[in-house]
């Protein structure tokens, strides 16, 4: 997310950050490397003008604050300014993030707009499942995208994955009569939240406008929120400003974020039309999807880590209980293989490896941030262990030549294959052994023995 972007920033202030002492010329050089990085990840041109003349009015005048030396009050003024670019930090405002409004009196009735290819449908099954997962909501959609081939029935397919009723008509009914029919039904039903899909168009018209005005009076909603693809960059932000002049929008999902490494869009629509970004996607599975956080956006552009959302997500997968049983196990030196298994699920289930390691604070610039995670890899790691029989995973060292070839004829990998996890588990077991005793382990060490 954001790499491109990222590295950019980075080397720039990088530099900066060295600097004993800064001049008003360090200024503007950096500057001009922050305007370039931010024109070649599609920004919004006026956008881009204005924030460097915001970051440029603050580095000239305020002084040295605490202990941070000049290069790092830069970095600091920066990730500031990139929080108020994009929707403004609540610890620092003292106020609430943008949010939904939620109706007093169910069910609340949210629109979802945007264009043919934005992933609207997507994300309204996936706004389901987390309000239904976050907020215990009872949750309907509405199918009024009669115009789409399939839309229906692909709502239909990932409304039920997301656990929420919906509620359709085909493709044969008006949408505005379909909308009131939903929320008729969602009334009689009791459900907390109705999610009106409603249809998209391969470009702004007159024709897509005058159906979502009418939708929208016919159902009154609380929120209408519009959904736009990150990856279209400046195009995205034109849209959402033509948009917000037709049908006055309250926020904004951004969809396809993991796979935006400019940034153009997130960092642009905000600025242009005044409306925040309430969400975000980050991947394809229905569960990655969570709530836009700007000043923690803008720490993770900088490297600086993104503590907290790694801990909302360890807090999701990990089970206290299971964590201190864990503990003693290892205290005892009775962790397993099947442990090793169970760790690895829930660590995956977090998301993918490369954005986890983006979380940790501390590794910018280092070769760990970098690192390409082989998703595959670690399917293989588990097609091994669970080809392998209880006992050997309880007791790893019972498994002889002629177990290891059964077991990498039973996960489709190789004796070597087998041999390396093997030997990669024994020094984990080794090093975890020491940390229980509380000794420091031999780093050094395990990482020469560690097999190529």
């Amino acid at each position: 997310m954001f790499d491109s972007l990222s590295e950019k920033l980075q080397a720039t202030l990088g530099e900066v950050r060295q600097r004993g002492s800064l001049t008003e010329q360090d200024v503007d050089a950096a500057m001009r490397e922050i305007r370039l990085a931010l024109l070649e990840a599609d920004v919004n041109f006026k956008v881009v003008r204005q924030f460097t003349s915001r970051v440029k009015e603050r580095c000239l005048g305020e002084e040295i604050v605490g202990k941070l030396n000049p290069g790092q009050q830069v970095v600091k003024i920066v990730s500031e300014e990139l929080t108020v670019l994009m929707g403004g930090s609540p610890e620092e405002n003292g106020e609430e993030p943008a949010a939904l409004a939620f109706s007093p009196s169910p069910p609340t009735v949210i629109l979802m707009a945007g264009l043919q290819g934005s992933g609207k449908t997507t994300a309204t099954a996936k706004l389901a499942r987390w309000l239904r997962e976050e907020r215990s909501s009872s949750v309907a959609v509405a199918a009024c995208d009669v115009y789409r081939p399939a839309a229906v029935d692909q709502l239909v397919k990932v409304g039920a994955q997301a656990g929420a009723t919906v509620y359709e008509k085909g493709t044969d009914h008006d949408p505005v009569e379909i909308a009131k029919w939903a929320l008729e039904r969602a009334r009689e039903d009791g459900k907390d939240v109705l999610i009106v899909d409603t249809s998209g168009r391969l470009h702004v018209d007159a024709e897509l406008m005058d159906e979502l005005v009418r939708i929208r009076d016919a159902v009154q909603p609380q929120d209408v929120l519009l959904v736009v693809d990150a990856m279209t960059g400046q195009d995205a932000v034109n849209v959402a400003e033509s948009f917000a002049e037709a049908v006055q929008f309250d926020g904004v999902v951004m969809s396809k974020l993991d796979g935006d490494a400019r940034g153009g869009a997130a960092l642009s629509v905000k600025a242009v039309t005044g409306r925040p970004i309430l969400f975000a996607s980050t991947g394809e599975k229905l569960d990655q999807f969570e709530r836009f956080h700007p000043d923690r956006i803008a720490q993770r552009i900088l490297g600086m880590g993104d503590v907290m959302s790694l801990i909302e997500k360890a807090e999701r997968e990990f089970d206290e209980a299971d964590a201190q049983a864990m503990e003693r196990k290892l205290r005892k030196n009775e962790f397993g293989l099947d442990d090793f298994l169970d760790q690895l699920k829930m660590v995956r289930k977090m998301g993918p490896l490369t954005s986890i390691l983006g979380m940790i604070p501390g590794l910018a610039g280092h070769q760990l941030s970098n690192m390409k995670v082989d998703e595959r890899e670690l399917d293989r790691v588990q097609a091994i262990v669970l080809s392998m029989t209880p006992a050997e995973r309880r007791r790893p060292e019972i498994i002889n030549g002629s177990r290891r070839l059964r077991i990498a004829r039973g996960s489709g990998t190789n004796v070597q294959q087998v041999n390396r996890l093997i030997k990669q588990f024994g020094q984990m077991r080794k090093m975890m052994r020491q940390v229980g005793r509380g000794k420091m382990p031999d780093i050094g060490a395990l990482m020469r023995n560690a097999p190529r």
